[in-house]
Parts: structure tokens; sequence; C-alpha cells
């Protein structure tokens, strides 16, 4: 079990109308001063929160924002948004929700997204500016992506159903409004599925036109590929079937990365009834090299997962949030070759989504988690992060001094040669 106590202090909570559910939080970016996120919850309300200045202090704030054409009676599903990728400007917000229509549930995917210019970011302008599209299918996930097409960067919205398809909504920019095109066009590894996809997640690889998609199903199988987008080619596909519905699936850089060790990427696989597991290196051994994070089974479901360097030791730790109202921190040990857990977190509630975003511009990431009755925003102790930096410039310093030492011994020795 865990030895150590977490390491951020909660500094504020909101409470919601109503419940949200796991596909409700959305960062959206900032303008200006810190990052703002907008939660959904399942009675129609979407609530925006971030902190503002006000007499030379942040303050938290909660508000409601009114999006049009979203009916009083609806279920808000799932919410996404993004800034457009330049040289365009602009918010785009997506909303799923299913209205009640008596003797039948419809479906809907409403994008918000103002035109005029000066209001590309202006939230509550967006809110009135909808393209409203009715849906054949039940919606699930609603996330976004860059993608290359052609010569253009794009970011486009991915949506999951229970109609077993990726659907993608990418912008006309000439009618001035986003529309469904085939999904096979950008994404080829996603035109044919074979269950209900319950996560997917995108991961572009810097600095190339490669990129590794893996997602998740409600029958517990695991789908990861390594494509070239220049070439809408996939260069290799690994699948493992699991047992019990999956719950989250992220692409992320094992420590070994930050050792400049080439394409050691790993999938993050949580499950809602089995211990979740880590694929390590995916591109040079395909899902064969399997970490297990202990005990991760043992507090119900685990419904939402994040990551995040919580110690500041430049290594990414993994945060499970659990339906038995823990929040589990893991951190993978190289000399003993495996994850452990370090420490967890009991909360009042379930916990539904979780986020690690600046919302006070500080330099220091806040963790944003959604339970079942509202938003908590935890902070890191500044304390910890003042005895941090100063360690770490201490060090900056020690070294600098031995580096210069050492150049003047060299020139010494050479005005003796």
């Amino acid at each position: 079990m865990s030895g150590s106590e977490c390491p951020l202090l909660e500094d504020t909570f909101s409470r919601f109308p109503s419940q949200s559910n796991v596909y409700g939080l959305s960062v959206l970016p900032s303008e200006t001063n810190g990052h703002e996120l907008l939660a959904a919850t399942l009675k129609g309300k979407v609530t925006s929160f971030k902190y503002q200045e006000l007499r030379d202090k942040l303050r938290a704030g909660a508000r409601e924002l009114h999006f049009t054409y979203i009916p009083v009676d609806a279920e808000i599903v799932s919410i996404d948004s993004f800034s457009k990728s330049p040289p365009k400007r602009g918010l785009v917000v997506g909303i799923t929700f299913i209205k009640d229509s008596g003797d039948k549930a419809s479906p809907f995917l409403n994008i918000y997204c103002d035109y005029e210019p000066g209001s590309e970011y202006n939230l509550d302008s967006i809110a009135q500016s909808c393209l409203n599209l009715e849906l054949k299918f039940t919606p699930f996930q609603l996330c976004h992506t860059e993608v290359q097409d052609g010569d253009i960067q794009e970011t486009v919205f991915l949506l999951s159903g229970n109609d077993q398809c990726i659907h993608l909504y990418k912008e006309n920019e000439g009618l001035h409004q986003f529309e469904e095109q085939p999904v096979e066009n950008l994404f080829p590894e996603l035109k044919s599925l074979s269950n209900n996809v319950t996560w997917l997640n995108v991961y572009n690889i810097a600095g190339t036109q490669r990129r590794i998609t893996a997602y998740g199903c409600q029958s517990g199988f695991v789908c990861v590929s390594h494509v070239d987008q220049k070439n809408k080619e996939i260069l290799q596909n690994w699948s493992v079937q699991q047992d019990g519905p999956l719950s989250k699936v992220l692409v992320f850089c094992m420590p070994d990365s930050e050792k400049n060790i080439e394409n050691d990427y790993s999938v993050l696989v949580t499950s809602t009834t089995e211990l979740s597991v880590v694929y390590r290196n995916v591109i040079r051994n395909g899902l064969n090299e399997q970490l297990l994070l202990p005990d991760s089974d043992q507090f119900d479901s685990v419904l939402c997962a994040e990551l995040a360097d919580v110690d500041f030791d430049g290594e990414t730790e993994i945060l499970l949030g659990t339906y038995g109202q823990e929040l589990l921190c893991y951190k993978y040990i190289e000399s003993a070759g495996q994850f452990k857990l370090l420490w967890q977190r009991s909360f009042p509630s379930p916990l539904l989504c979780i986020a690690y975003v600046d919302l006070t511009s500080d330099g220091l990431c806040e963790l944003a988690i959604v339970c079942l009755k509202g938003l908590h925003i935890l902070q890191h102790s500044l304390a910890q992060a003042g005895n941090c930096l100063i360690h770490r410039l201490r060090e900056k310093v020690r070294l600098l001094s031995t580096l210069e030492e050492g150049s003047k011994d060299n020139r010494e020795q050479s005005c003796e040669d």
C-alpha cells in the first residue's frame, strides 16, 4: 500500500447543480491569464471555472454558461474544446447531449464557434453561435486532435458512439462551419472497429509526421496503431483482449524517453473490473511488455486517469481516480522495473475526471478533480515548490562552478605547455 501523503492541498470546491460523468470536463485554453475549465452536468448545465485577479488577489470563480440549443430536459453526455490551429483564430466548443422526446431519446452534437472578429475568444458570444447536428447513434467520448491534412495543420473533433464507429468533424472554412467527413480520410486506423470505443487517445510524435493512436472498448479490446500521417499509412498495429469494459487509454513517454531513448512510448489502460496496466515500449515491443499497477483494482472501478509530474523530479507519475472515492498515485521505480503506489487520497464521492493544468499562471499546475458532487481544485504547497527550486538552483550553481574550475585548470595547463 501507499507509504506517503498526497503532496497537494485542496484550495477550493465548487458544487454542481447535478452530477457529471466521465466525459464531463474540458480544459479551455486562455489568451490572457491561466486556463479555464468547462464542466458539464447531466441536467443540461455547463459550469465555467477559472481564477481571476480581484483586488490584487487571485480568487476562484465558478459561473453557469448558457449555451444555446440545449433543452432544459437534455442530459449532457460529453464536452470538449480547443483553440484552432494557427494561422486560424478562435475557440471551438463541442457538446453532445440526449434530448428526451417522449417516446424516444434524440441525441445531438452542438458545435459552438464564433467567426465574428473580436468574438473568437469571447466565451459568452461563442455560446450563442451554434451548429446543431442530430446524431443517429448514442454519443460517448468527444475529443480533439491535430492532424496533418496535406500541407495544412488542422484540429478536428473525434466522437465515439454505440454504433462501433468513430465520427470525424472537420471545419469547412468556406462555409464557416464544421461538417462530418469519412474518418478513414485522415485516420485509416479507425476505419473498421469491432466494438464500441469508450476511450480514444491520439498522440502526435513531436518533430515527426507520425502518431500513435490507442483506443479501448466496452468489450475490453485494446488497439494501438503507429501511423504515418503524411502517407496515411498504418506502419504497425497491435491489439489485445482484456476482461471487462475499459475506462481510459493514454499514450505517454516513460522515464527512459527523457534520456533520449528513441521510440519509448507506452500506453496506460485502465479497467472497470481488473488491474490497470501499462504496455511499455509499444513501438519496439508491441503489447508484450506489460506492467501492472498494484492494488489498482482494490477501490472499485477506475473511472479516470491523468499523467503528471507531481513531485517535480522530471518523471511522469500516473494518477488514477476510482468509484471507491480514492485518488491513487503511481510511480515507475526503474531499479525494480515496476510501478509502486506512492500515496492515495480519499474524497467524499466517486472521482469522474482529472486534469493537471496551470489555472493560476504561476508556473505550477493545479489538479482539477470532478467528483460526483462537484469540482475539487488541489494545489501544490508553495513551501515545497520553493524548497525544490532552491535545491535545483544550488545544484546548477555547483555544476557551473565545477565546470568553471575545470575550464580554468585546462587554460592554466595550456599556458604551461
